[in-house]
């Protein structure tokens, strides 16, 4: 299938936006993995802003940046939101309370602990009434949701945003789950072609995902990581193995249009015409 990238957005380990990164990965220097950026959810009212957490901040701040560098209303866009671990330090918070004699839990942090509970903060600061969904498919999560967010976005006629993101647990689960770094990508997904990034051409295969030479650190590090192979070949175009599956990966051949102006014209608030055929 093919759907046409309108925006995008990227936070993680050295960078803070995806002009960073893609400077990063265009010049071969690996940004400071030791180092992160703390997204501060600007986009959420006062109120729900203090409620946050650091996981949900990332999610709304890589969504929002892949908003505004599409052009289009938050209004409009259906909702894909991927995680494999969710809200790490709720539910670590949470396991901590279970394992006193009290054991009281707090309705925030109940309330923050339910996979959807990032889509449901992006639905109140955006005003969004759109259909919304939330998915885990463990280190296949990145491609879980590029996949249901091409079909939405096909079979429904509407724009999709896509956000991945993971933020690690603290000790002892982060032993056993992924993410050793927080890591988030947002993408705007649309069958219209008009003032499109790149051309996005998804299909299932059986080949072994691709690793990226000097970067493997970074895209094994987490599921919503996975993505960098994407996100390297949109500077260049050509095809990228994501890993999904045990035995099933996710093809994208890329086709870009013009992904340095537009990133550049999405920092800025902006947008350039021009699109993909």
């Amino acid at each position: 299938m093919k759907v046409y990238l309108k925006g995008i957005g990227a936070i993680g380990p050295g960078f803070e936006n995806l002009d960073a990164l893609a400077g990063s990965l265009q010049s071969g220097s690996m940004p400071d993995f030791e180092s992160f950026p703390r997204p501060q959810g600007n986009m959420l009212p006062g109120a729900e802003r203090r409620r946050a957490s650091p996981t949900v901040k990332l999610a709304v701040e890589v969504a929002s940046q892949a908003l505004l560098s599409s052009g289009l209303n938050a209004q409009d866009l259906a909702l894909v939101f991927a995680s494999s671990n969710g809200d790490t330090d709720t539910i670590h918070q949470i396991c901590e309370t279970l394992a006193t004699s009290e054991r009281f839990v707090s309705p925030t942090r109940f309330h923050n602990s339910v996979h959807n509970a990032a889509a449901g903060y992006w639905s109140i600061a955006s005003g969004s009434m759109q259909p919304s969904s939330s998915l885990c498919a463990w280190n296949g999560s990145f491609s879980a949701a590029l996949l249901e967010a091409s079909g939405q976005c096909l079979a429904e006629g509407i724009p999709v945003l896509l956000a991945a993101f993971d933020t690690p647990f603290p000790f002892p689960l982060q032993e056993f789950t992924p993410a050793g770094k927080p890591f988030g990508v947002a993408m705007v997904l649309d069958r219209n072609p008009e003032n499109s990034i790149a051309t996005l051409s998804i299909e299932l295969c059986g080949e072994d995902p691709d690793s990226l030479s000097g970067w493997e650190a970074m895209r094994s590090d987490s599921s919503a990581a996975r993505a960098v192979p994407l996100l390297a070949a949109l500077a260049k175009g050509g095809e990228v193995v994501l890993e999904y599956l045990e035995d099933l990966s996710l093809k994208v051949g890329v086709t870009p249009c013009a992904f340095a102006t537009a990133a550049a014209a999405g920092a800025a608030g902006t947008r350039s015409p021009g699109g993909c055929a």
